[in-house]
Formats: structure tokens, C-alpha cells, sequence
């Protein structure tokens, strides 16, 4: 989906609930915001899967200068990297997160529904990226992203969102592929002699 100049992208990375040694809440919670290399369907049309996939050097030379925790990409702000109260980590397979949720009482409902597994996903909002298309896979590579603005826990991943979003995304490149195939078609229908 994309918003505001801001593009969004939800996977089934979990957020869960760390706990602590004594009865006490740590208001902590980790999990896996983007996922590297792995093919997500974001849109179908006349039978043909469009995918995504985030490269694992996507985040190379990113701004993560400030990036935010919140839930569905909006509202209060409930940990951010500036305070140290957001970490992010880059891993093989994903950019995971540790975030303090303590801090204000949004975070520590927020804390709350995760621990009681109502919301259980996390999704993130990028800026300009450069990215590769290949049509016989019909799969775009987001090869770099510029800018992190923010790994946020969301309640339903937004498929249905980012399908109406990834339907403009793609247009081009299937209108492309039609166009293509349209004027192969009255090649060979020349090159045989037939009428169009």
C-alpha cells in the first residue's frame, strides 16, 4: 500500500511478548518486522501471482536515523530508536525489533494485547527504494530502501489493502505484458498471412 509518499508492507512476522523473571511485566516486546528474501504475493490477476520480494541488502546505506514503534502505522508514538527505547536488528533472514513499551500508557495496553495474543503481526513503512522487475516471474525485487520511517504491530495483516495499492503498483508491468503479447500475436497472424 502506499500513503502519503510512504510505502506499506505487512508480513507474517510475530511480535511477542518477552517475559520477565518475577511477576512484574517488562513491557518488552521482539519480533520480526521485514523479511528478506522471500517471495510475498501481493497481488492476483487472470491467474497470474505478482510478488515482492525485500533483498536481504535492501537496508544498506537506509536512514534508520529515527524510526518509530507504533501500531498500525499510526497514532501515538509508543518506542522510538532516538530514546533507546526501539532497537532494530539485521539478521540473515530479517529486521528484527526490541521495543520498550513501559514508557507511556498506550504502550502498556499495547503491551498488554500482544501478551494476549489479540495482535500478533508486524508490518513496516518505507520511503524511495529502488527495485528490479522480472516479467516472467512477474516478481518486483525491492533491491534498496532509503528510508525507515517505521516498524509497527498490526491487528490484521492488510492484505486486502496492500491488494488494492499493489493493483496500481503493477498495472504498468501487466499492461506491458498484455500489450506484448497482443502484438505477438498479430506478428505471427502477419507473418502466416492472416487477416487481423
Amino acid at each position: 500500500m502506499i500513503k502519503d509518499g510512504r510505502n506499506y508492507r505487512v508480513f507474517s512476522g510475530n511480535i511477542e511478548n518477552i517475559k520477565s523473571d518475577n511477576e512484574e511485566p517488562s513491557y518488552t516486546v521482539e519480533g520480526r518486522a521485514i523479511v528478506f528474501d522471500t517471495p510475498t504475493v501481493l497481488w492476483e490477476y487472470d491467474g497470474i501471482e505478482y510478488k515482492e520480494i525485500i533483498s536481504r541488502k535492501a537496508l544498506e546505506g537506509c536512514d534508520l536515523s529515527d524510526v518509530i514503534f507504533n501500531y498500525n502505522h499510526s497514532g501515538k508514538v509508543l518506542a522510538r530508536l532516538r530514546n533507546k527505547t526501539l532497537t532494530l536488528e539485521e539478521r540473515t533472514d530479517g529486521l528484527y525489533i526490541r521495543a520498550f513499551l513501559g514508557g507511556t500508557e498506550e504502550g502498556k495496553r499495547m503491551h498488554e494485547e500482544i501478551s494476549g495474543g489479540y495482535i500478533d503481526r508486524m508490518s513496516f513503512s518505507f520511503g524511495d527504494y529502488e527495485s528490479e522487475y522480472d516479467k516472467n516471474t512477474h516478481t518486483r525485487t525491492i533491491t534498496k530502501i532509503k528510508k525507515l520511517y517505521d516498524v509497527s504491530a498490526v491487528d490484521i495483516p492488510a492484505y486486502e489493502a496492500t491488494e488494492i495499492a499493489a493493483r496500481s503498483s503493477f498495472s504498468v508491468e501487466h499492461d506491458k505484458e498484455i500489450k506484448a503479447m497482443e502484438l505477438a500475436e498479430r506478428r505471427r497472424r502477419i507473418s502466416i498471412g492472416l487477416s487481423l
